[in-house]
């Protein structure tokens, strides 16, 4: 039994056990109770006021949540502050323990807190923070020393590009709180480098991707496995489109189209339209600032060198259209190729080894791919720093091992061809089963 676990005896008069089926009937965004080391919560009323969106909590509602809580909080102490006046009653001591897996995985958390793997060496980020800047300002200074000539314009975009993409993996680090003890310091160096550096919406980004996080690749959770369904992914919805005749692209092509519309325009479409559209929408105004800072000062830095807005409005997409490219592929050789589902309700290891691998490690590939190439460690520790996922590799694959769970490493090369073959697969399912309910119909 975990220490935090109340028994029958320990159970105050004014708190009252709930059976699990019981808990489990509260699910809904007026009516939201989870669980969480043996306690309900009824946290209903925390759902807005929640930084990480209410969405997350939602995902967990009427289920046990011990674990992903305890996997996206470091300052826990902190947070059950604000959860005590939630707190309404007890799961049933028959019904109290986690199942075997859970327990492992949060004895194998401590181990890890207890050898220092969540905290954080200041001087790499120190580091990763000032090559940056040091990117940004070595593509002004190639253009307004030497001018700008094709070689000095592709050297800068060449620049900016890295510069952007590494901007983009800084900022994931202060948006999964672990390069800082506090949480309000992670929190603003977060809207700092999203806001600032990228002209993203910090609270949009909390919105899609701490979903992402608590049900990684689960059809209706996961925002990433949605893109307006553009794509379908996996092999049980492809089966259901098809057999419904829904769906509104050619997904049998979709492994072609993908070169087209998947890694050119994501960050272009995500950025321009449905950032702006969704921080006007839910009128997050100190984002917008951010974002509007941004832009002017990327026009005041580079519009003259360029020769002019046009110019200049040119040099600014061509980067996105790149970082686009860098960014979906750094991503999506974790993911696109795995299992996705509708929410089987799995326990916390066993949904993330599910819907996550790992790409062989190289001290280029953790550059390039911002350590995502530990995508596994990543998803099972959100808060681990990502400088110690090396570290912890060893003991997780053992974990893995105990509990018969698959521990994906593949080539990076290999990766890159599973996307476009598992989308091939997908899309000839569609078909299949489309031209088999075509066939039942003229029957």
């Amino acid at each position: 039994m975990l220490a935090t676990d109340i028994s029958p005896t320990q159970l105050p008069e004014s708190k009252r056990a709930y059976t699990r089926e019981e808990v489990a009937l509260h699910k809904k965004y007026d009516d939201c109770w989870i669980i969480i080391h043996g306690k309900v919560y009824n946290v209903t009323p925390w759902l807005k006021r929640h930084p990480g969106g209410a969405k997350v909590i939602l995902h967990y509602a009427g289920d046990d949540a011990t674990v992903a809580f305890e996997s996206f909080h470091n300052d826990k102490a902190y947070v059950q502050r604000y959860m005590a006046s939630f707190h309404i009653g007890y799961v049933v001591s028959e019904q109290a323990q986690l199942p075997e897996i859970s327990r492992d995985f949060l004895e194998m958390r401590k181990t890890f807190e207890a050898e220092g793997l969540f905290k954080v060496k200041p001087l790499f980020f120190i580091a990763h923070f000032l090559h940056i800047i040091a990117m940004h300002w070595m593509a002004f200074f190639v253009l307004w020393y030497f001018g700008n000539t094709w070689t000095t314009w592709l050297t800068a975009v060449v620049l900016v590009t890295a510069s952007q993409a590494q901007a983009g993996w800084l900022q994931h680090d202060f948006g999964h709180l672990t390069v800082f003890n506090s949480s309000r310091l992670n929190h603003i160096a977060h809207d700092v480098t999203i806001g600032l550096m990228k002209g993203v919406s910090s609270f949009w980004w909390n919105y899609r991707h701490f979903q992402h996080h608590a049900k990684p690749n689960v059809f209706l959770k996961d925002p990433d496995v949605t893109a307006a369904f553009l794509f379908l992914l996996g092999k049980v919805l492809p089966k259901k489109w098809g057999q419904k005749h829904k769906g509104v692209m050619p997904y049998h092509l979709q492994h072609k189209y993908f070169f087209i519309i998947g890694p050119p325009l994501l960050l272009p479409v995500y950025f321009h339209i449905e950032v702006l559209a969704y921080t006007l929408l839910k009128k997050k105004f100190k984002d917008l600032i951010s974002m509007l800072i941004f832009y002017a000062c990327f026009h005041i830095l580079f519009a003259p060198l360029m020769g002019g807005f046009w110019a200049n409005f040119r040099f600014y997409f061509i980067i996105r259209f790149l970082e686009s490219h860098w960014f979906v592929w750094a991503t999506q050789i974790s993911h696109l190729a795995k299992d996705v589902d509708f929410d089987k309700e799995r326990d916390w290891a066993s949904l993330q080894l599910n819907g996550t691998r790992n790409v062989e490690q190289s001290f280029l590939k953790d550059w390039f791919l911002g350590h995502l190439n530990f995508q596994i460690e990543h998803h099972l520790f959100p808060t681990m720093p990502r400088h110690n996922f090396q570290r912890a590799q060893p003991r997780v694959i053992e974990f893995c091992k105990k509990h018969n769970l698959n521990y994906e490493l593949m080539s990076l090369y290999d990766a890159v061809k599973d996307i476009i073959s598992s989308l091939e697969q997908s899309g000839r399912i569609y078909k299949e089963a489309w031209d088999e309910a075509s066939l039942h119909k003229m029957m």
